[in-house]
């Protein structure tokens, strides 16, 4: 029983990963599945694609492996978070598509509750947003407008969950019906200082705690894989949304250490130790991990589109086939021009939470082409995450921590790049490190249940294992790089003022 399997249950695809006894990589299966976009905004997920794309990926994984169940000491799951599934508790049949984290139908509801005066009450209880982000507008948008609904959930009928609730529902044959303290954390139904749901956000919007799942630490007994999935059970050991996985998996175990994963959008975490840190510029308070009853905090700044801004260039300018087109296109662009993208496609995260803004472009010449789009595609990262760091440095001072924000270590997709890796040093002037394993997300999910199997060392010994694959040094003059950023603000204001 020398192996790990990690699930990577993200927005696009569905992934598995078998780690060896050593966390190093010995196989791994990935699936794509639909997305749903039902009207302008909004953003689905057939519930049953997530689940059948896990079990099959789970299963090509081991057979690439040579890998029975027997030889599989638990697993581990990481998940695209805040995504919300209502589900019937007798026939594991869901009530609706899966609301995805990215959908912005409730804006409207979310700004009634601000006029009412209710974001302080959220940010004391939750540490984060009144925003369509969060799971719990999605929940009570659930309930009001799918039939019955409301009255089944209040009834002990039906059973709410973020995806990984979901997947362990499935795993176990609806034996189990649980999550963990940072994908619970993003429900903004949970209370992070009491550590608890907290009935006073339930209550405000309508959401029966008879919905809710049991809530455990990172690593932690969440029940067995059945054994017809399998050929036998296997334990479910370790749970942790993906962005607070991938902290773990760059071992940003102590204060002050920060990480940015760039997948579909990008996320940034730093860690704040053992006590959490109000934010005064629009930064998140969350969990960063829970383990042995003692949650560890963060601060985190959230942007929706990143890697994302690629796909948009592929499906819809088309002027892209692969990714990896892009960083050739973006050196041959003209220096001449300064072409700015705001790919607010979905709204603006962290630190502009507008919910109604959409994405522009300024800078336009007669000669701009897919070069100078696919430069101001790569570049929005760079600005965006530069905009998340300079609220972290404030809210990190004003906290009187006395660590500095360590170098960025950066993971996700995107990371890949050297073009937007580079760029992204020059524009925050400070050093990037791109770790020897990129695969960060479910190496966290890994670790977690692993060392609950006793098969993976200690935090210590863990991060002591972090290996660097290249470190990135600003090489942008000083003054060219305030004015690169000067005309991202303006170009941010004024998409905000259209």
């Amino acid at each position: 029983m020398g192996y790990i399997l990690a699930i990577d249950q993200g927005t696009t695809s569905s992934r598995a990963i078998l780690f060896d006894g050593d966390l190093r990589i010995a196989a791994t299966a990935q699936e794509e599945f639909a997305q749903h976009y039902p009207a302008s905004g909004w953003v689905e997920h057939d519930p049953s694609d997530l689940w059948s794309t896990t079990a099959a990926t789970c299963r090509a994984a081991m057979e690439k492996a040579g890998l029975r169940a027997g030889d599989i000491a638990g697993i581990g799951i990481t998940n695209q978070r805040e995504t919300v599934v209502i589900w019937d508790r007798k026939t594991g049949k869901p009530i609706h598509n899966a609301i995805v984290w990215q959908d912005r139908r409730t804006s409207g509801m979310c700004q009634r509750l601000k006029a009412e005066g209710h974001e302080q009450t959220v940010t004391d209880r939750t540490g984060l947003l009144l925003d369509p982000y969060f799971s719990a507008t999605k929940v009570a948008w659930l309930l009001d407008e799918v039939e019955g609904a409301r009255a089944r959930a209040e009834a002990g009928e039906l059973a709410f969950g973020t995806v990984d609730s979901w997947l362990v529902w499935n795993l176990t044959g609806g034996a189990v019906h649980v999550t963990d303290a940072t994908n619970a954390a993003r429900t903004m139904l949970y209370d992070i200082r009491k550590g608890r749901w907290s009935q006073t956000m339930c209550d405000m919007l309508g959401v029966p705690m008879a919905l809710l799942p049991e809530v455990k630490d990172c690593a932690a007994d969440f029940g067995m894989a059945r054994a017809d999935l399998f050929g036998a059970e296997i334990p479910i050991l370790g749970i942790a949304g993906d962005q607070q996985a991938a902290t773990i998996g760059q071992a940003c175990f102590a204060p002050g250490m920060l990480k940015s994963t760039y997948g579909t959008g990008c996320f940034a975490l730093l860690n704040t130790g053992d006590a959490p840190v109000v934010s005064t510029n629009r930064l998140l308070t969350t969990i960063a991990y829970q383990l042995d009853g003692k949650p560890t905090f963060a601060l985190e700044g959230s942007i929706f589109i990143a890697g994302a801004v690629v796909q948009w260039l592929r499906d819809g300018l088309k002027i892209i086939r692969e990714a990896r087109e892009t960083q050739p296109l973006a050196e041959r662009a003209d220096d001449a021009q300064s072409v700015v993208l705001v790919p607010a496609f979905t709204g603006l995260g962290a630190p502009y939470w507008n919910a109604e803004c959409r994405g522009a472009v300024f800078g336009l010449t007669r000669n701009s082409g897919p070069e100078e789009f696919a430069r101001a595609a790569l570049e929005s990262v760079g600005y965006q995450t530069r905009d998340l760091l300079e609220a972290m440095k404030g809210d990190w001072a004003g906290s009187g921590a006395q660590a500095e924000i360590a170098t960025l270590r950066v993971d996700g997709g995107m990371s890949a790049s050297d073009y937007a890796m580079q760029f992204l040093s020059d524009i925050l002037g400070a050093q990037v490190d791109r770790p020897d394993v990129l695969e960060t997300t479910a190496m966290g999910a890994a670790w977690l249940a692993g060392q609950r199997a006793g098969l993976y060392p200690d935090q210590d010994a863990f991060a002591a294992t972090w290996a660097l694959e290249r470190s990135f040094t600003p090489s942008m003059d000083a003054a060219l790089r305030a004015e690169k950023y000067n005309a991202w603000t303006r170009a941010v204001a004024a998409a905000q003022a259209f």
